[in-house]
């Protein structure tokens, strides 16, 4: 049973992509500090699977800690790489802390993947890499253009540190995972998108708008050139981005890599705009949504949506999930989170 290392297991993809491993019968160690993330997630993926998770709290940024996982397990066969900040309006107000956590955790990981010669590495990269597209769909061969936001440079920065890593090892194959805009929970409502703080991501602001917890919420510009003047995004199913995963390890040990470094779009190829998205959530939930029109924000792109065939060729995926399905499952995540407080509170 191979083992595989996920950094950011306990964080929103993190934990839904160790439930897929667990179901395909891999052997799973988590690396999370908790910075961003929760422990709570681990007790849903044990409910989800029976199986315990070993997670090191340990902080990516400090290379020796982060050796002595690799030192502890040495038959590390793959390692997914999911921690990192990944808020665009935050990154715009604060890069430092950005590049220092993205870049310097990364490269501190291939350190060890390289001394420890691990044969695969899956990077979590974003769909911001490639900027404001002039052409859509993109696929994976489409320009990357100038990042928006620090996060999407840090992302930019990643893919080029891992292709040059690539080109100078013959001990790992990479995949790099373009992810559009995940969202949606696990079915069994286990698990799903918990934001410290302030929610970033457009399917939890509206979920916490509609349950109470924030007074409501803004839709940032109308103005755009689009079909209703909001800004359109490709909309996956967390459940379908982690299964891609998966695949991509098994992609990977079974060589059937184009390069030493392949790159994946991972999205539905439909874009969706955010005014769509809050009248399906008003469709499915029967709640009437609190929302106002607001100026633009730095960092957001006009549109973006993915060609995914070179996924769905290479790997063998499949979508599942769509955008009702989606939107259903992060609400019936939200009522869940909202019971479990209350028996808090009643306790």
């Amino acid at each position: 049973m191979p083992k595989i290392l996920v950094t950011g297991g306990c964080g929103y993809i993190g934990s839904h992509t160790i439930v897929d491993l667990l179901d395909h019968q891999y052997d799973v160690i988590s690396i999370d500090d908790n910075s961003r993330s929760t422990p709570y997630a681990l007790a849903g993926i044990e409910k989800i699977t029976g199986k315990k998770i070993k997670n090191y709290k340990v902080d990516l940024k400090n290379f020796d800690e982060t050796r002595a996982v690799f030192q502890e397990n040495p038959d590390i066969n793959a390692v997914i790489h999911f921690a990192a900040y990944k808020a665009v309006g935050e990154s715009v107000e604060d890069p430092l802390q950005y590049y220092e956590n993205n870049i310097f955790g990364l490269i501190n990981l291939v350190k060890c993947v390289q001394e420890f010669s691990v044969p695969h590495f899956v990077f979590s990269s974003s769909c911001t890499v490639y900027g404001n597209p002039e052409h859509m769909p993109v696929t994976e061969d489409s320009p990357t253009g100038k990042a928006e936001s620090p996060y999407g440079a840090t992302k930019q920065m990643g893919e080029r540190v891992l292709q040059d890593f690539a080109k100078s090892t013959g001990a790992t194959t990479i995949a790099l995972l373009r992810y559009f805009n995940p969202v949606g929970a696990h079915p069994s409502a286990l698990i799903g998108e918990l934001p410290l703080g302030k929610p970033q991501n457009l399917v939890p602001v509206i979920t916490q708008t509609a349950i109470g917890k924030l007074p409501k919420m803004m839709v940032f510009g109308d103005d755009y050139p689009t079909r209703d003047g909001s800004c359109v995004r490709d909309y996956i199913h967390v459940c379908d981005i982690a299964h891609a995963h998966t695949l991509a390890v098994q992609y990977l040990s079974d060589k059937k890599n184009k390069s030493r470094c392949d790159v994946f779009n991972l999205g539905t190829g439909d874009g969706v705009t955010v005014l769509e998205a809050i009248r399906m959530f008003e469709k499915v939930s029967g709640v009437k949504l609190n929302y106002e029109i607001g100026p633009r924000r730095a960092g957001d792109i006009v549109a973006i949506y993915a060609n995914n065939d070179f996924a769905i060729q290479q790997l063998g995926w499949k979508i599942k999930y769509n955008l009702e399905e989606m939107i259903r499952t992060a609400w019936q995540w939200e009522l869940k989170i909202k019971e479990a407080e209350e028996m808090v509170k009643s306790n």
